[in-house]
């Protein structure tokens, strides 16, 4: 049953990253929109968000149970040495939820929907930031894990770690990530020129996220971090991100063309791929210390917790993934051939 949690494990961080990337992406595109387009994306991204906005969410509680319950002293170092971050990213959450609802639904039209605009794109730059330094922390080698306080500083075990270049570096790459994901996706949500501006702007970030992922690893590589050095000198993880290289090609001809289906199933593919090779890099050993590697398969919860997790999780994704596809077929952000065989919408 083991393998059935990390698999849902997994499952949830991509479909997170996928999904509530987009999400935090279509506000980010929003901010960089010039002034006469931001009206625009903020018409564009209500209709493509507002049925679904809060399902995104609902793989990151998945993600936090199963690690609170199944891998509890990994999720221990997370929470703890990491709660400053991790509580950004909460109050990120809230803000961009609250100013996403007020900005449409505010019965006073005036000054405060300035306000509303601000805090909901400032804060889908900032929340994903925020996770993507969480992650760079993580696999750094500089958190401190210590019971002797009296020896080391507060800024040295909760601030040092997660504040710092590689992790601010690894925050603009998922930044980055979730833009090019929220501008390749808004391609099928529009028609004419609008669609026209965001093939423009999937391909602008593609190279800004090219070019940060780079730099994420160039700067690794140079201040000979662990995680980087066995990046790249692991062969399957290599080869992932080369056929992610390679889908860029496809990709950048889907964009061209405007086509709705095949833009999105490369850049799926790609987050895949970039996912599964950061992970295969140093699995099981997913969090790197300043003195060890934890091994996120040691000290897991006892065999029976883990049927029960297994068996729950078993069941409510053959609950909850109908109910997610449905959702968005109904609101037309899924769309499958009829049965004449005609496609409804552009391949």
């Amino acid at each position: 049953m083991l393998y059935v949690v990390l698999f849902f494990t997994f499952f949830s961080l991509f479909l997170y990253v996928l999904l509530g990337g987009a999400d935090f992406g279509a506000g980010i595109v929003e901010l960089f929109s010039s002034r006469e387009n931001k009206e625009l994306n903020k018409l564009t991204v209500y209709k493509v968000m507002g049925p679904v906005w809060e399902a995104n969410h609902i793989w990151l509680i998945i993600l936090i149970v199963i690690l609170w319950i199944a891998f509890p002293a990994y999720f221990n170092i997370i929470i703890i040495y990491l709660h400053i971050p991790l509580t950004l990213v909460l109050l990120g959450i809230t803000m961009r939820g609250v100013a996403f609802i007020f900005r449409h639904y505010d019965a006073v039209i005036d000054g405060t929907q300035v306000w509303y605009n601000r805090m909901f794109r400032i804060s889908s730059l900032i929340t994903p930031i925020f996770l993507g330094m969480s992650f760079g922390a993580l696999v750094s080698g500089k958190i401190v894990v210590t019971d002797d306080y009296s020896n080391t500083t507060f800024a040295e075990i909760f601030m040092y770690p997660w504040l710092n270049t590689f992790t601010v570096l690894t925050g603009l790459f998922y930044a980055a990530l979730c833009t090019f994901l929220a501008s390749t996706l808004l391609i099928g949500e529009t028609e004419g020129d609008i669609r026209k501006m965001y093939s423009r702007k999937s391909a602008i970030f593609t190279v800004v996220l090219v070019m940060v992922g780079g730099a994420v690893l160039f700067y690794g590589y140079w201040y000979d971090l662990v995680f980087v050095k066995e990046f790249l000198q692991n062969k399957i993880s290599l080869i992932a991100i080369a056929l992610s290289a390679l889908l860029l090609i496809p990709l950048w001809f889907a964009i061209g063309k405007q086509k709705r289906v095949q833009t999105r199933i490369y850049a799926g593919l790609q987050i895949l791929l970039v996912i599964f090779a950061a992970v295969h890099t140093h699995f099981p050993r997913l969090i790197i210390t300043s003195t060890s590697e934890v091994n996120m398969l040691e000290n897991t919860a006892p065999e029976s917790v883990m049927y029960v997790l297994g068996i729950s999780l078993i069941i409510g994704g053959g609950i909850i993934l109908p109910g997610l596809f449905h959702l968005m077929k109904s609101f037309n952000m899924i769309r499958i051939p009829s049965r004449s065989g005609k496609h409804t919408a552009e391949d």
